[in-house]
């Protein structure tokens, strides 16, 4: 078994992309879905969210949402919307968003090396939200929504990566929001025998996102490995569907957050216990952080810039050096009193995508009593975590451009 490798994928046919392709199917809620899908026939929402095609109110964990999906998904092949290629391809996947640019690869990723941490992880993740995946998966027999990887840069998948995208393209879509989506497949032989060695010789992959949909494909995998008494470990099962990209095109944005009170202080007792562990210096303006260790905060209609003290930084801790854990350690934990940032229904997270102003806007409506701005955890950061064994605190990272779902499918045969 090697590290990814080619795969016959299911997706839309010539000149159906656009009306196939849309938005990850956890960035939406039921109420948008259906709003989205709106004239939209073909939207791969019909297939992600099914839910939308049934009484609104519906629970979109019961088996009737699952079923729904698995039959609008045979309803797009039977109406030839969707496709599956005739030979194992990988295909170069671009997103342009503004002057950013990235091109990854479409693969099948090893469940074995996901099992054994070659494929190194950095998240928790949550019993309910694999069981759903694990529904999914199963009950359509395809991985539908990819797993974002990402590989420490490599000259030659690069040399390969711009000789087949100088080349005509097999879908070439800008999507609402303004992102370009661009894919080229690739079944040639000799290139695709390449990149499967190429990567087979890389150390490790890392996970940027998408830690449920690896971790039920692990699970279906088990099940379906026990249920087999052929298995021969080269069943399409065992492997995931997933995008790579190079560690130097990331993108990865400020992850900020709110809290809903000051735990019972008044502003000015605030700022005397948060200068006990920053330096605290009054701003005219919103204070997007430049450096790690700086940090925005807002409150009362005002914005500080926040530094942490220097010998609270630990150098040889990956997780307890992350800009989100000197934050929560020092400041939303002992001062705000949030110790458990993924139940605590005190606080809330605010992807940099949305900007400061939604930080403003969060705190002036009087829904939350502070916010605060970060600045972004860098690449390198997750990787040394995942290396460690460790896992990052939630909310740690919010990766942009996202990845459209329904452009290339894996059916598992």
């Amino acid at each position: 078994m090697t590290l990814i490798r080619a795969f016959t994928g299911l997706r839309p046919v010539s000149n159906r992309a656009e009306d196939v392709a849309a938005p990850p199917y956890d960035v939406l809620n039921s109420a948008e879905a259906r709003q989205r899908v709106e004239g939209r026939e073909w939207s791969f929402l019909h297939i992600s969210k099914p839910e939308i095609d049934l009484a609104e109110g519906t629970d979109p964990y019961t088996d009737e949402v699952y079923a729904k999906g698995a039959e609008n998904l045979q309803h797009m092949i039977d109406s030839h919307v969707l496709a599956r290629d005739e030979k194992p391809s990988y295909y170069f996947y671009r997103l342009v968003m503004g002057e950013h640019v990235q091109t990854g690869i479409v693969a099948a990723a090893s469940v074995a090396d996901y099992d054994t941490n070659r494929i190194r992880k950095h998240e928790f993740t949550r019993p309910d939200k694999e069981d759903d995946r694990v529904r999914n998966i199963d009950t359509l027999n395809t991985q539908t929504g990819p797993v974002f990887l990402t590989y420490k840069n490599s000259a030659e998948v690069d040399a390969i990566a711009a000789s087949v995208t100088s080349t005509k393209a097999d879908v070439d879509i800008t999507a609402d929001d303004g992102v370009q989506h661009t894919l080229w497949s690739v079944s040639d032989e000799e290139v695709v025998s390449k990149l499967t060695s190429v990567f087979d010789a890389m150390d490790c992959l890392y996970i940027a996102d998408g830690h449920h949909r690896s971790a039920a494909a692990s699970r279906v995998a088990a099940k379906r490995k026990a249920e087999n008494t052929s298995h021969t470990g080269d069943e399409s099962y065992n492997y995931f569907l997933s995008v790579i990209f190079p560690d130097n095109q990331m993108m990865i944005l400020d992850y900020n957050r709110v809290i809903k009170d000051l735990n019972g202080l008044d502003v000015d007792s605030l700022l005397a216990k948060v200068a006990e562990s920053f330096t605290v210096t009054k701003s005219d303006t919103a204070v997007k952080p430049s450096a790690n260790c700086e940090f925005g905060m807002y409150v009362a209609g005002q914005w500080y810039k926040l530094e942490i003290n220097s010998s609270l930084i630990s150098a040889n801790d990956p997780v307890a050096s992350l800009d989100v854990s000197l934050l929560a350690d020092n400041l939303i934990d002992p001062i705000l009193g949030v110790s458990d940032p993924r139940r605590d229904k005190r606080i809330d997270f605010v992807g940099g995508i949305r900007g400061l102003a939604e930080l403003e806007k969060r705190v002036d409506s009087g829904e939350m009593a502070v916010a605060f701005s970060l600045f972004a955890t860098r690449i390198d950061q997750l990787m040394d975590v995942a290396d460690s064994g460790n896992v990052m605190p939630p909310k740690s990272t919010w990766f942009e451009p996202k990845l459209a779902d329904g452009l290339v499918s894996h059916v598992l045969d």
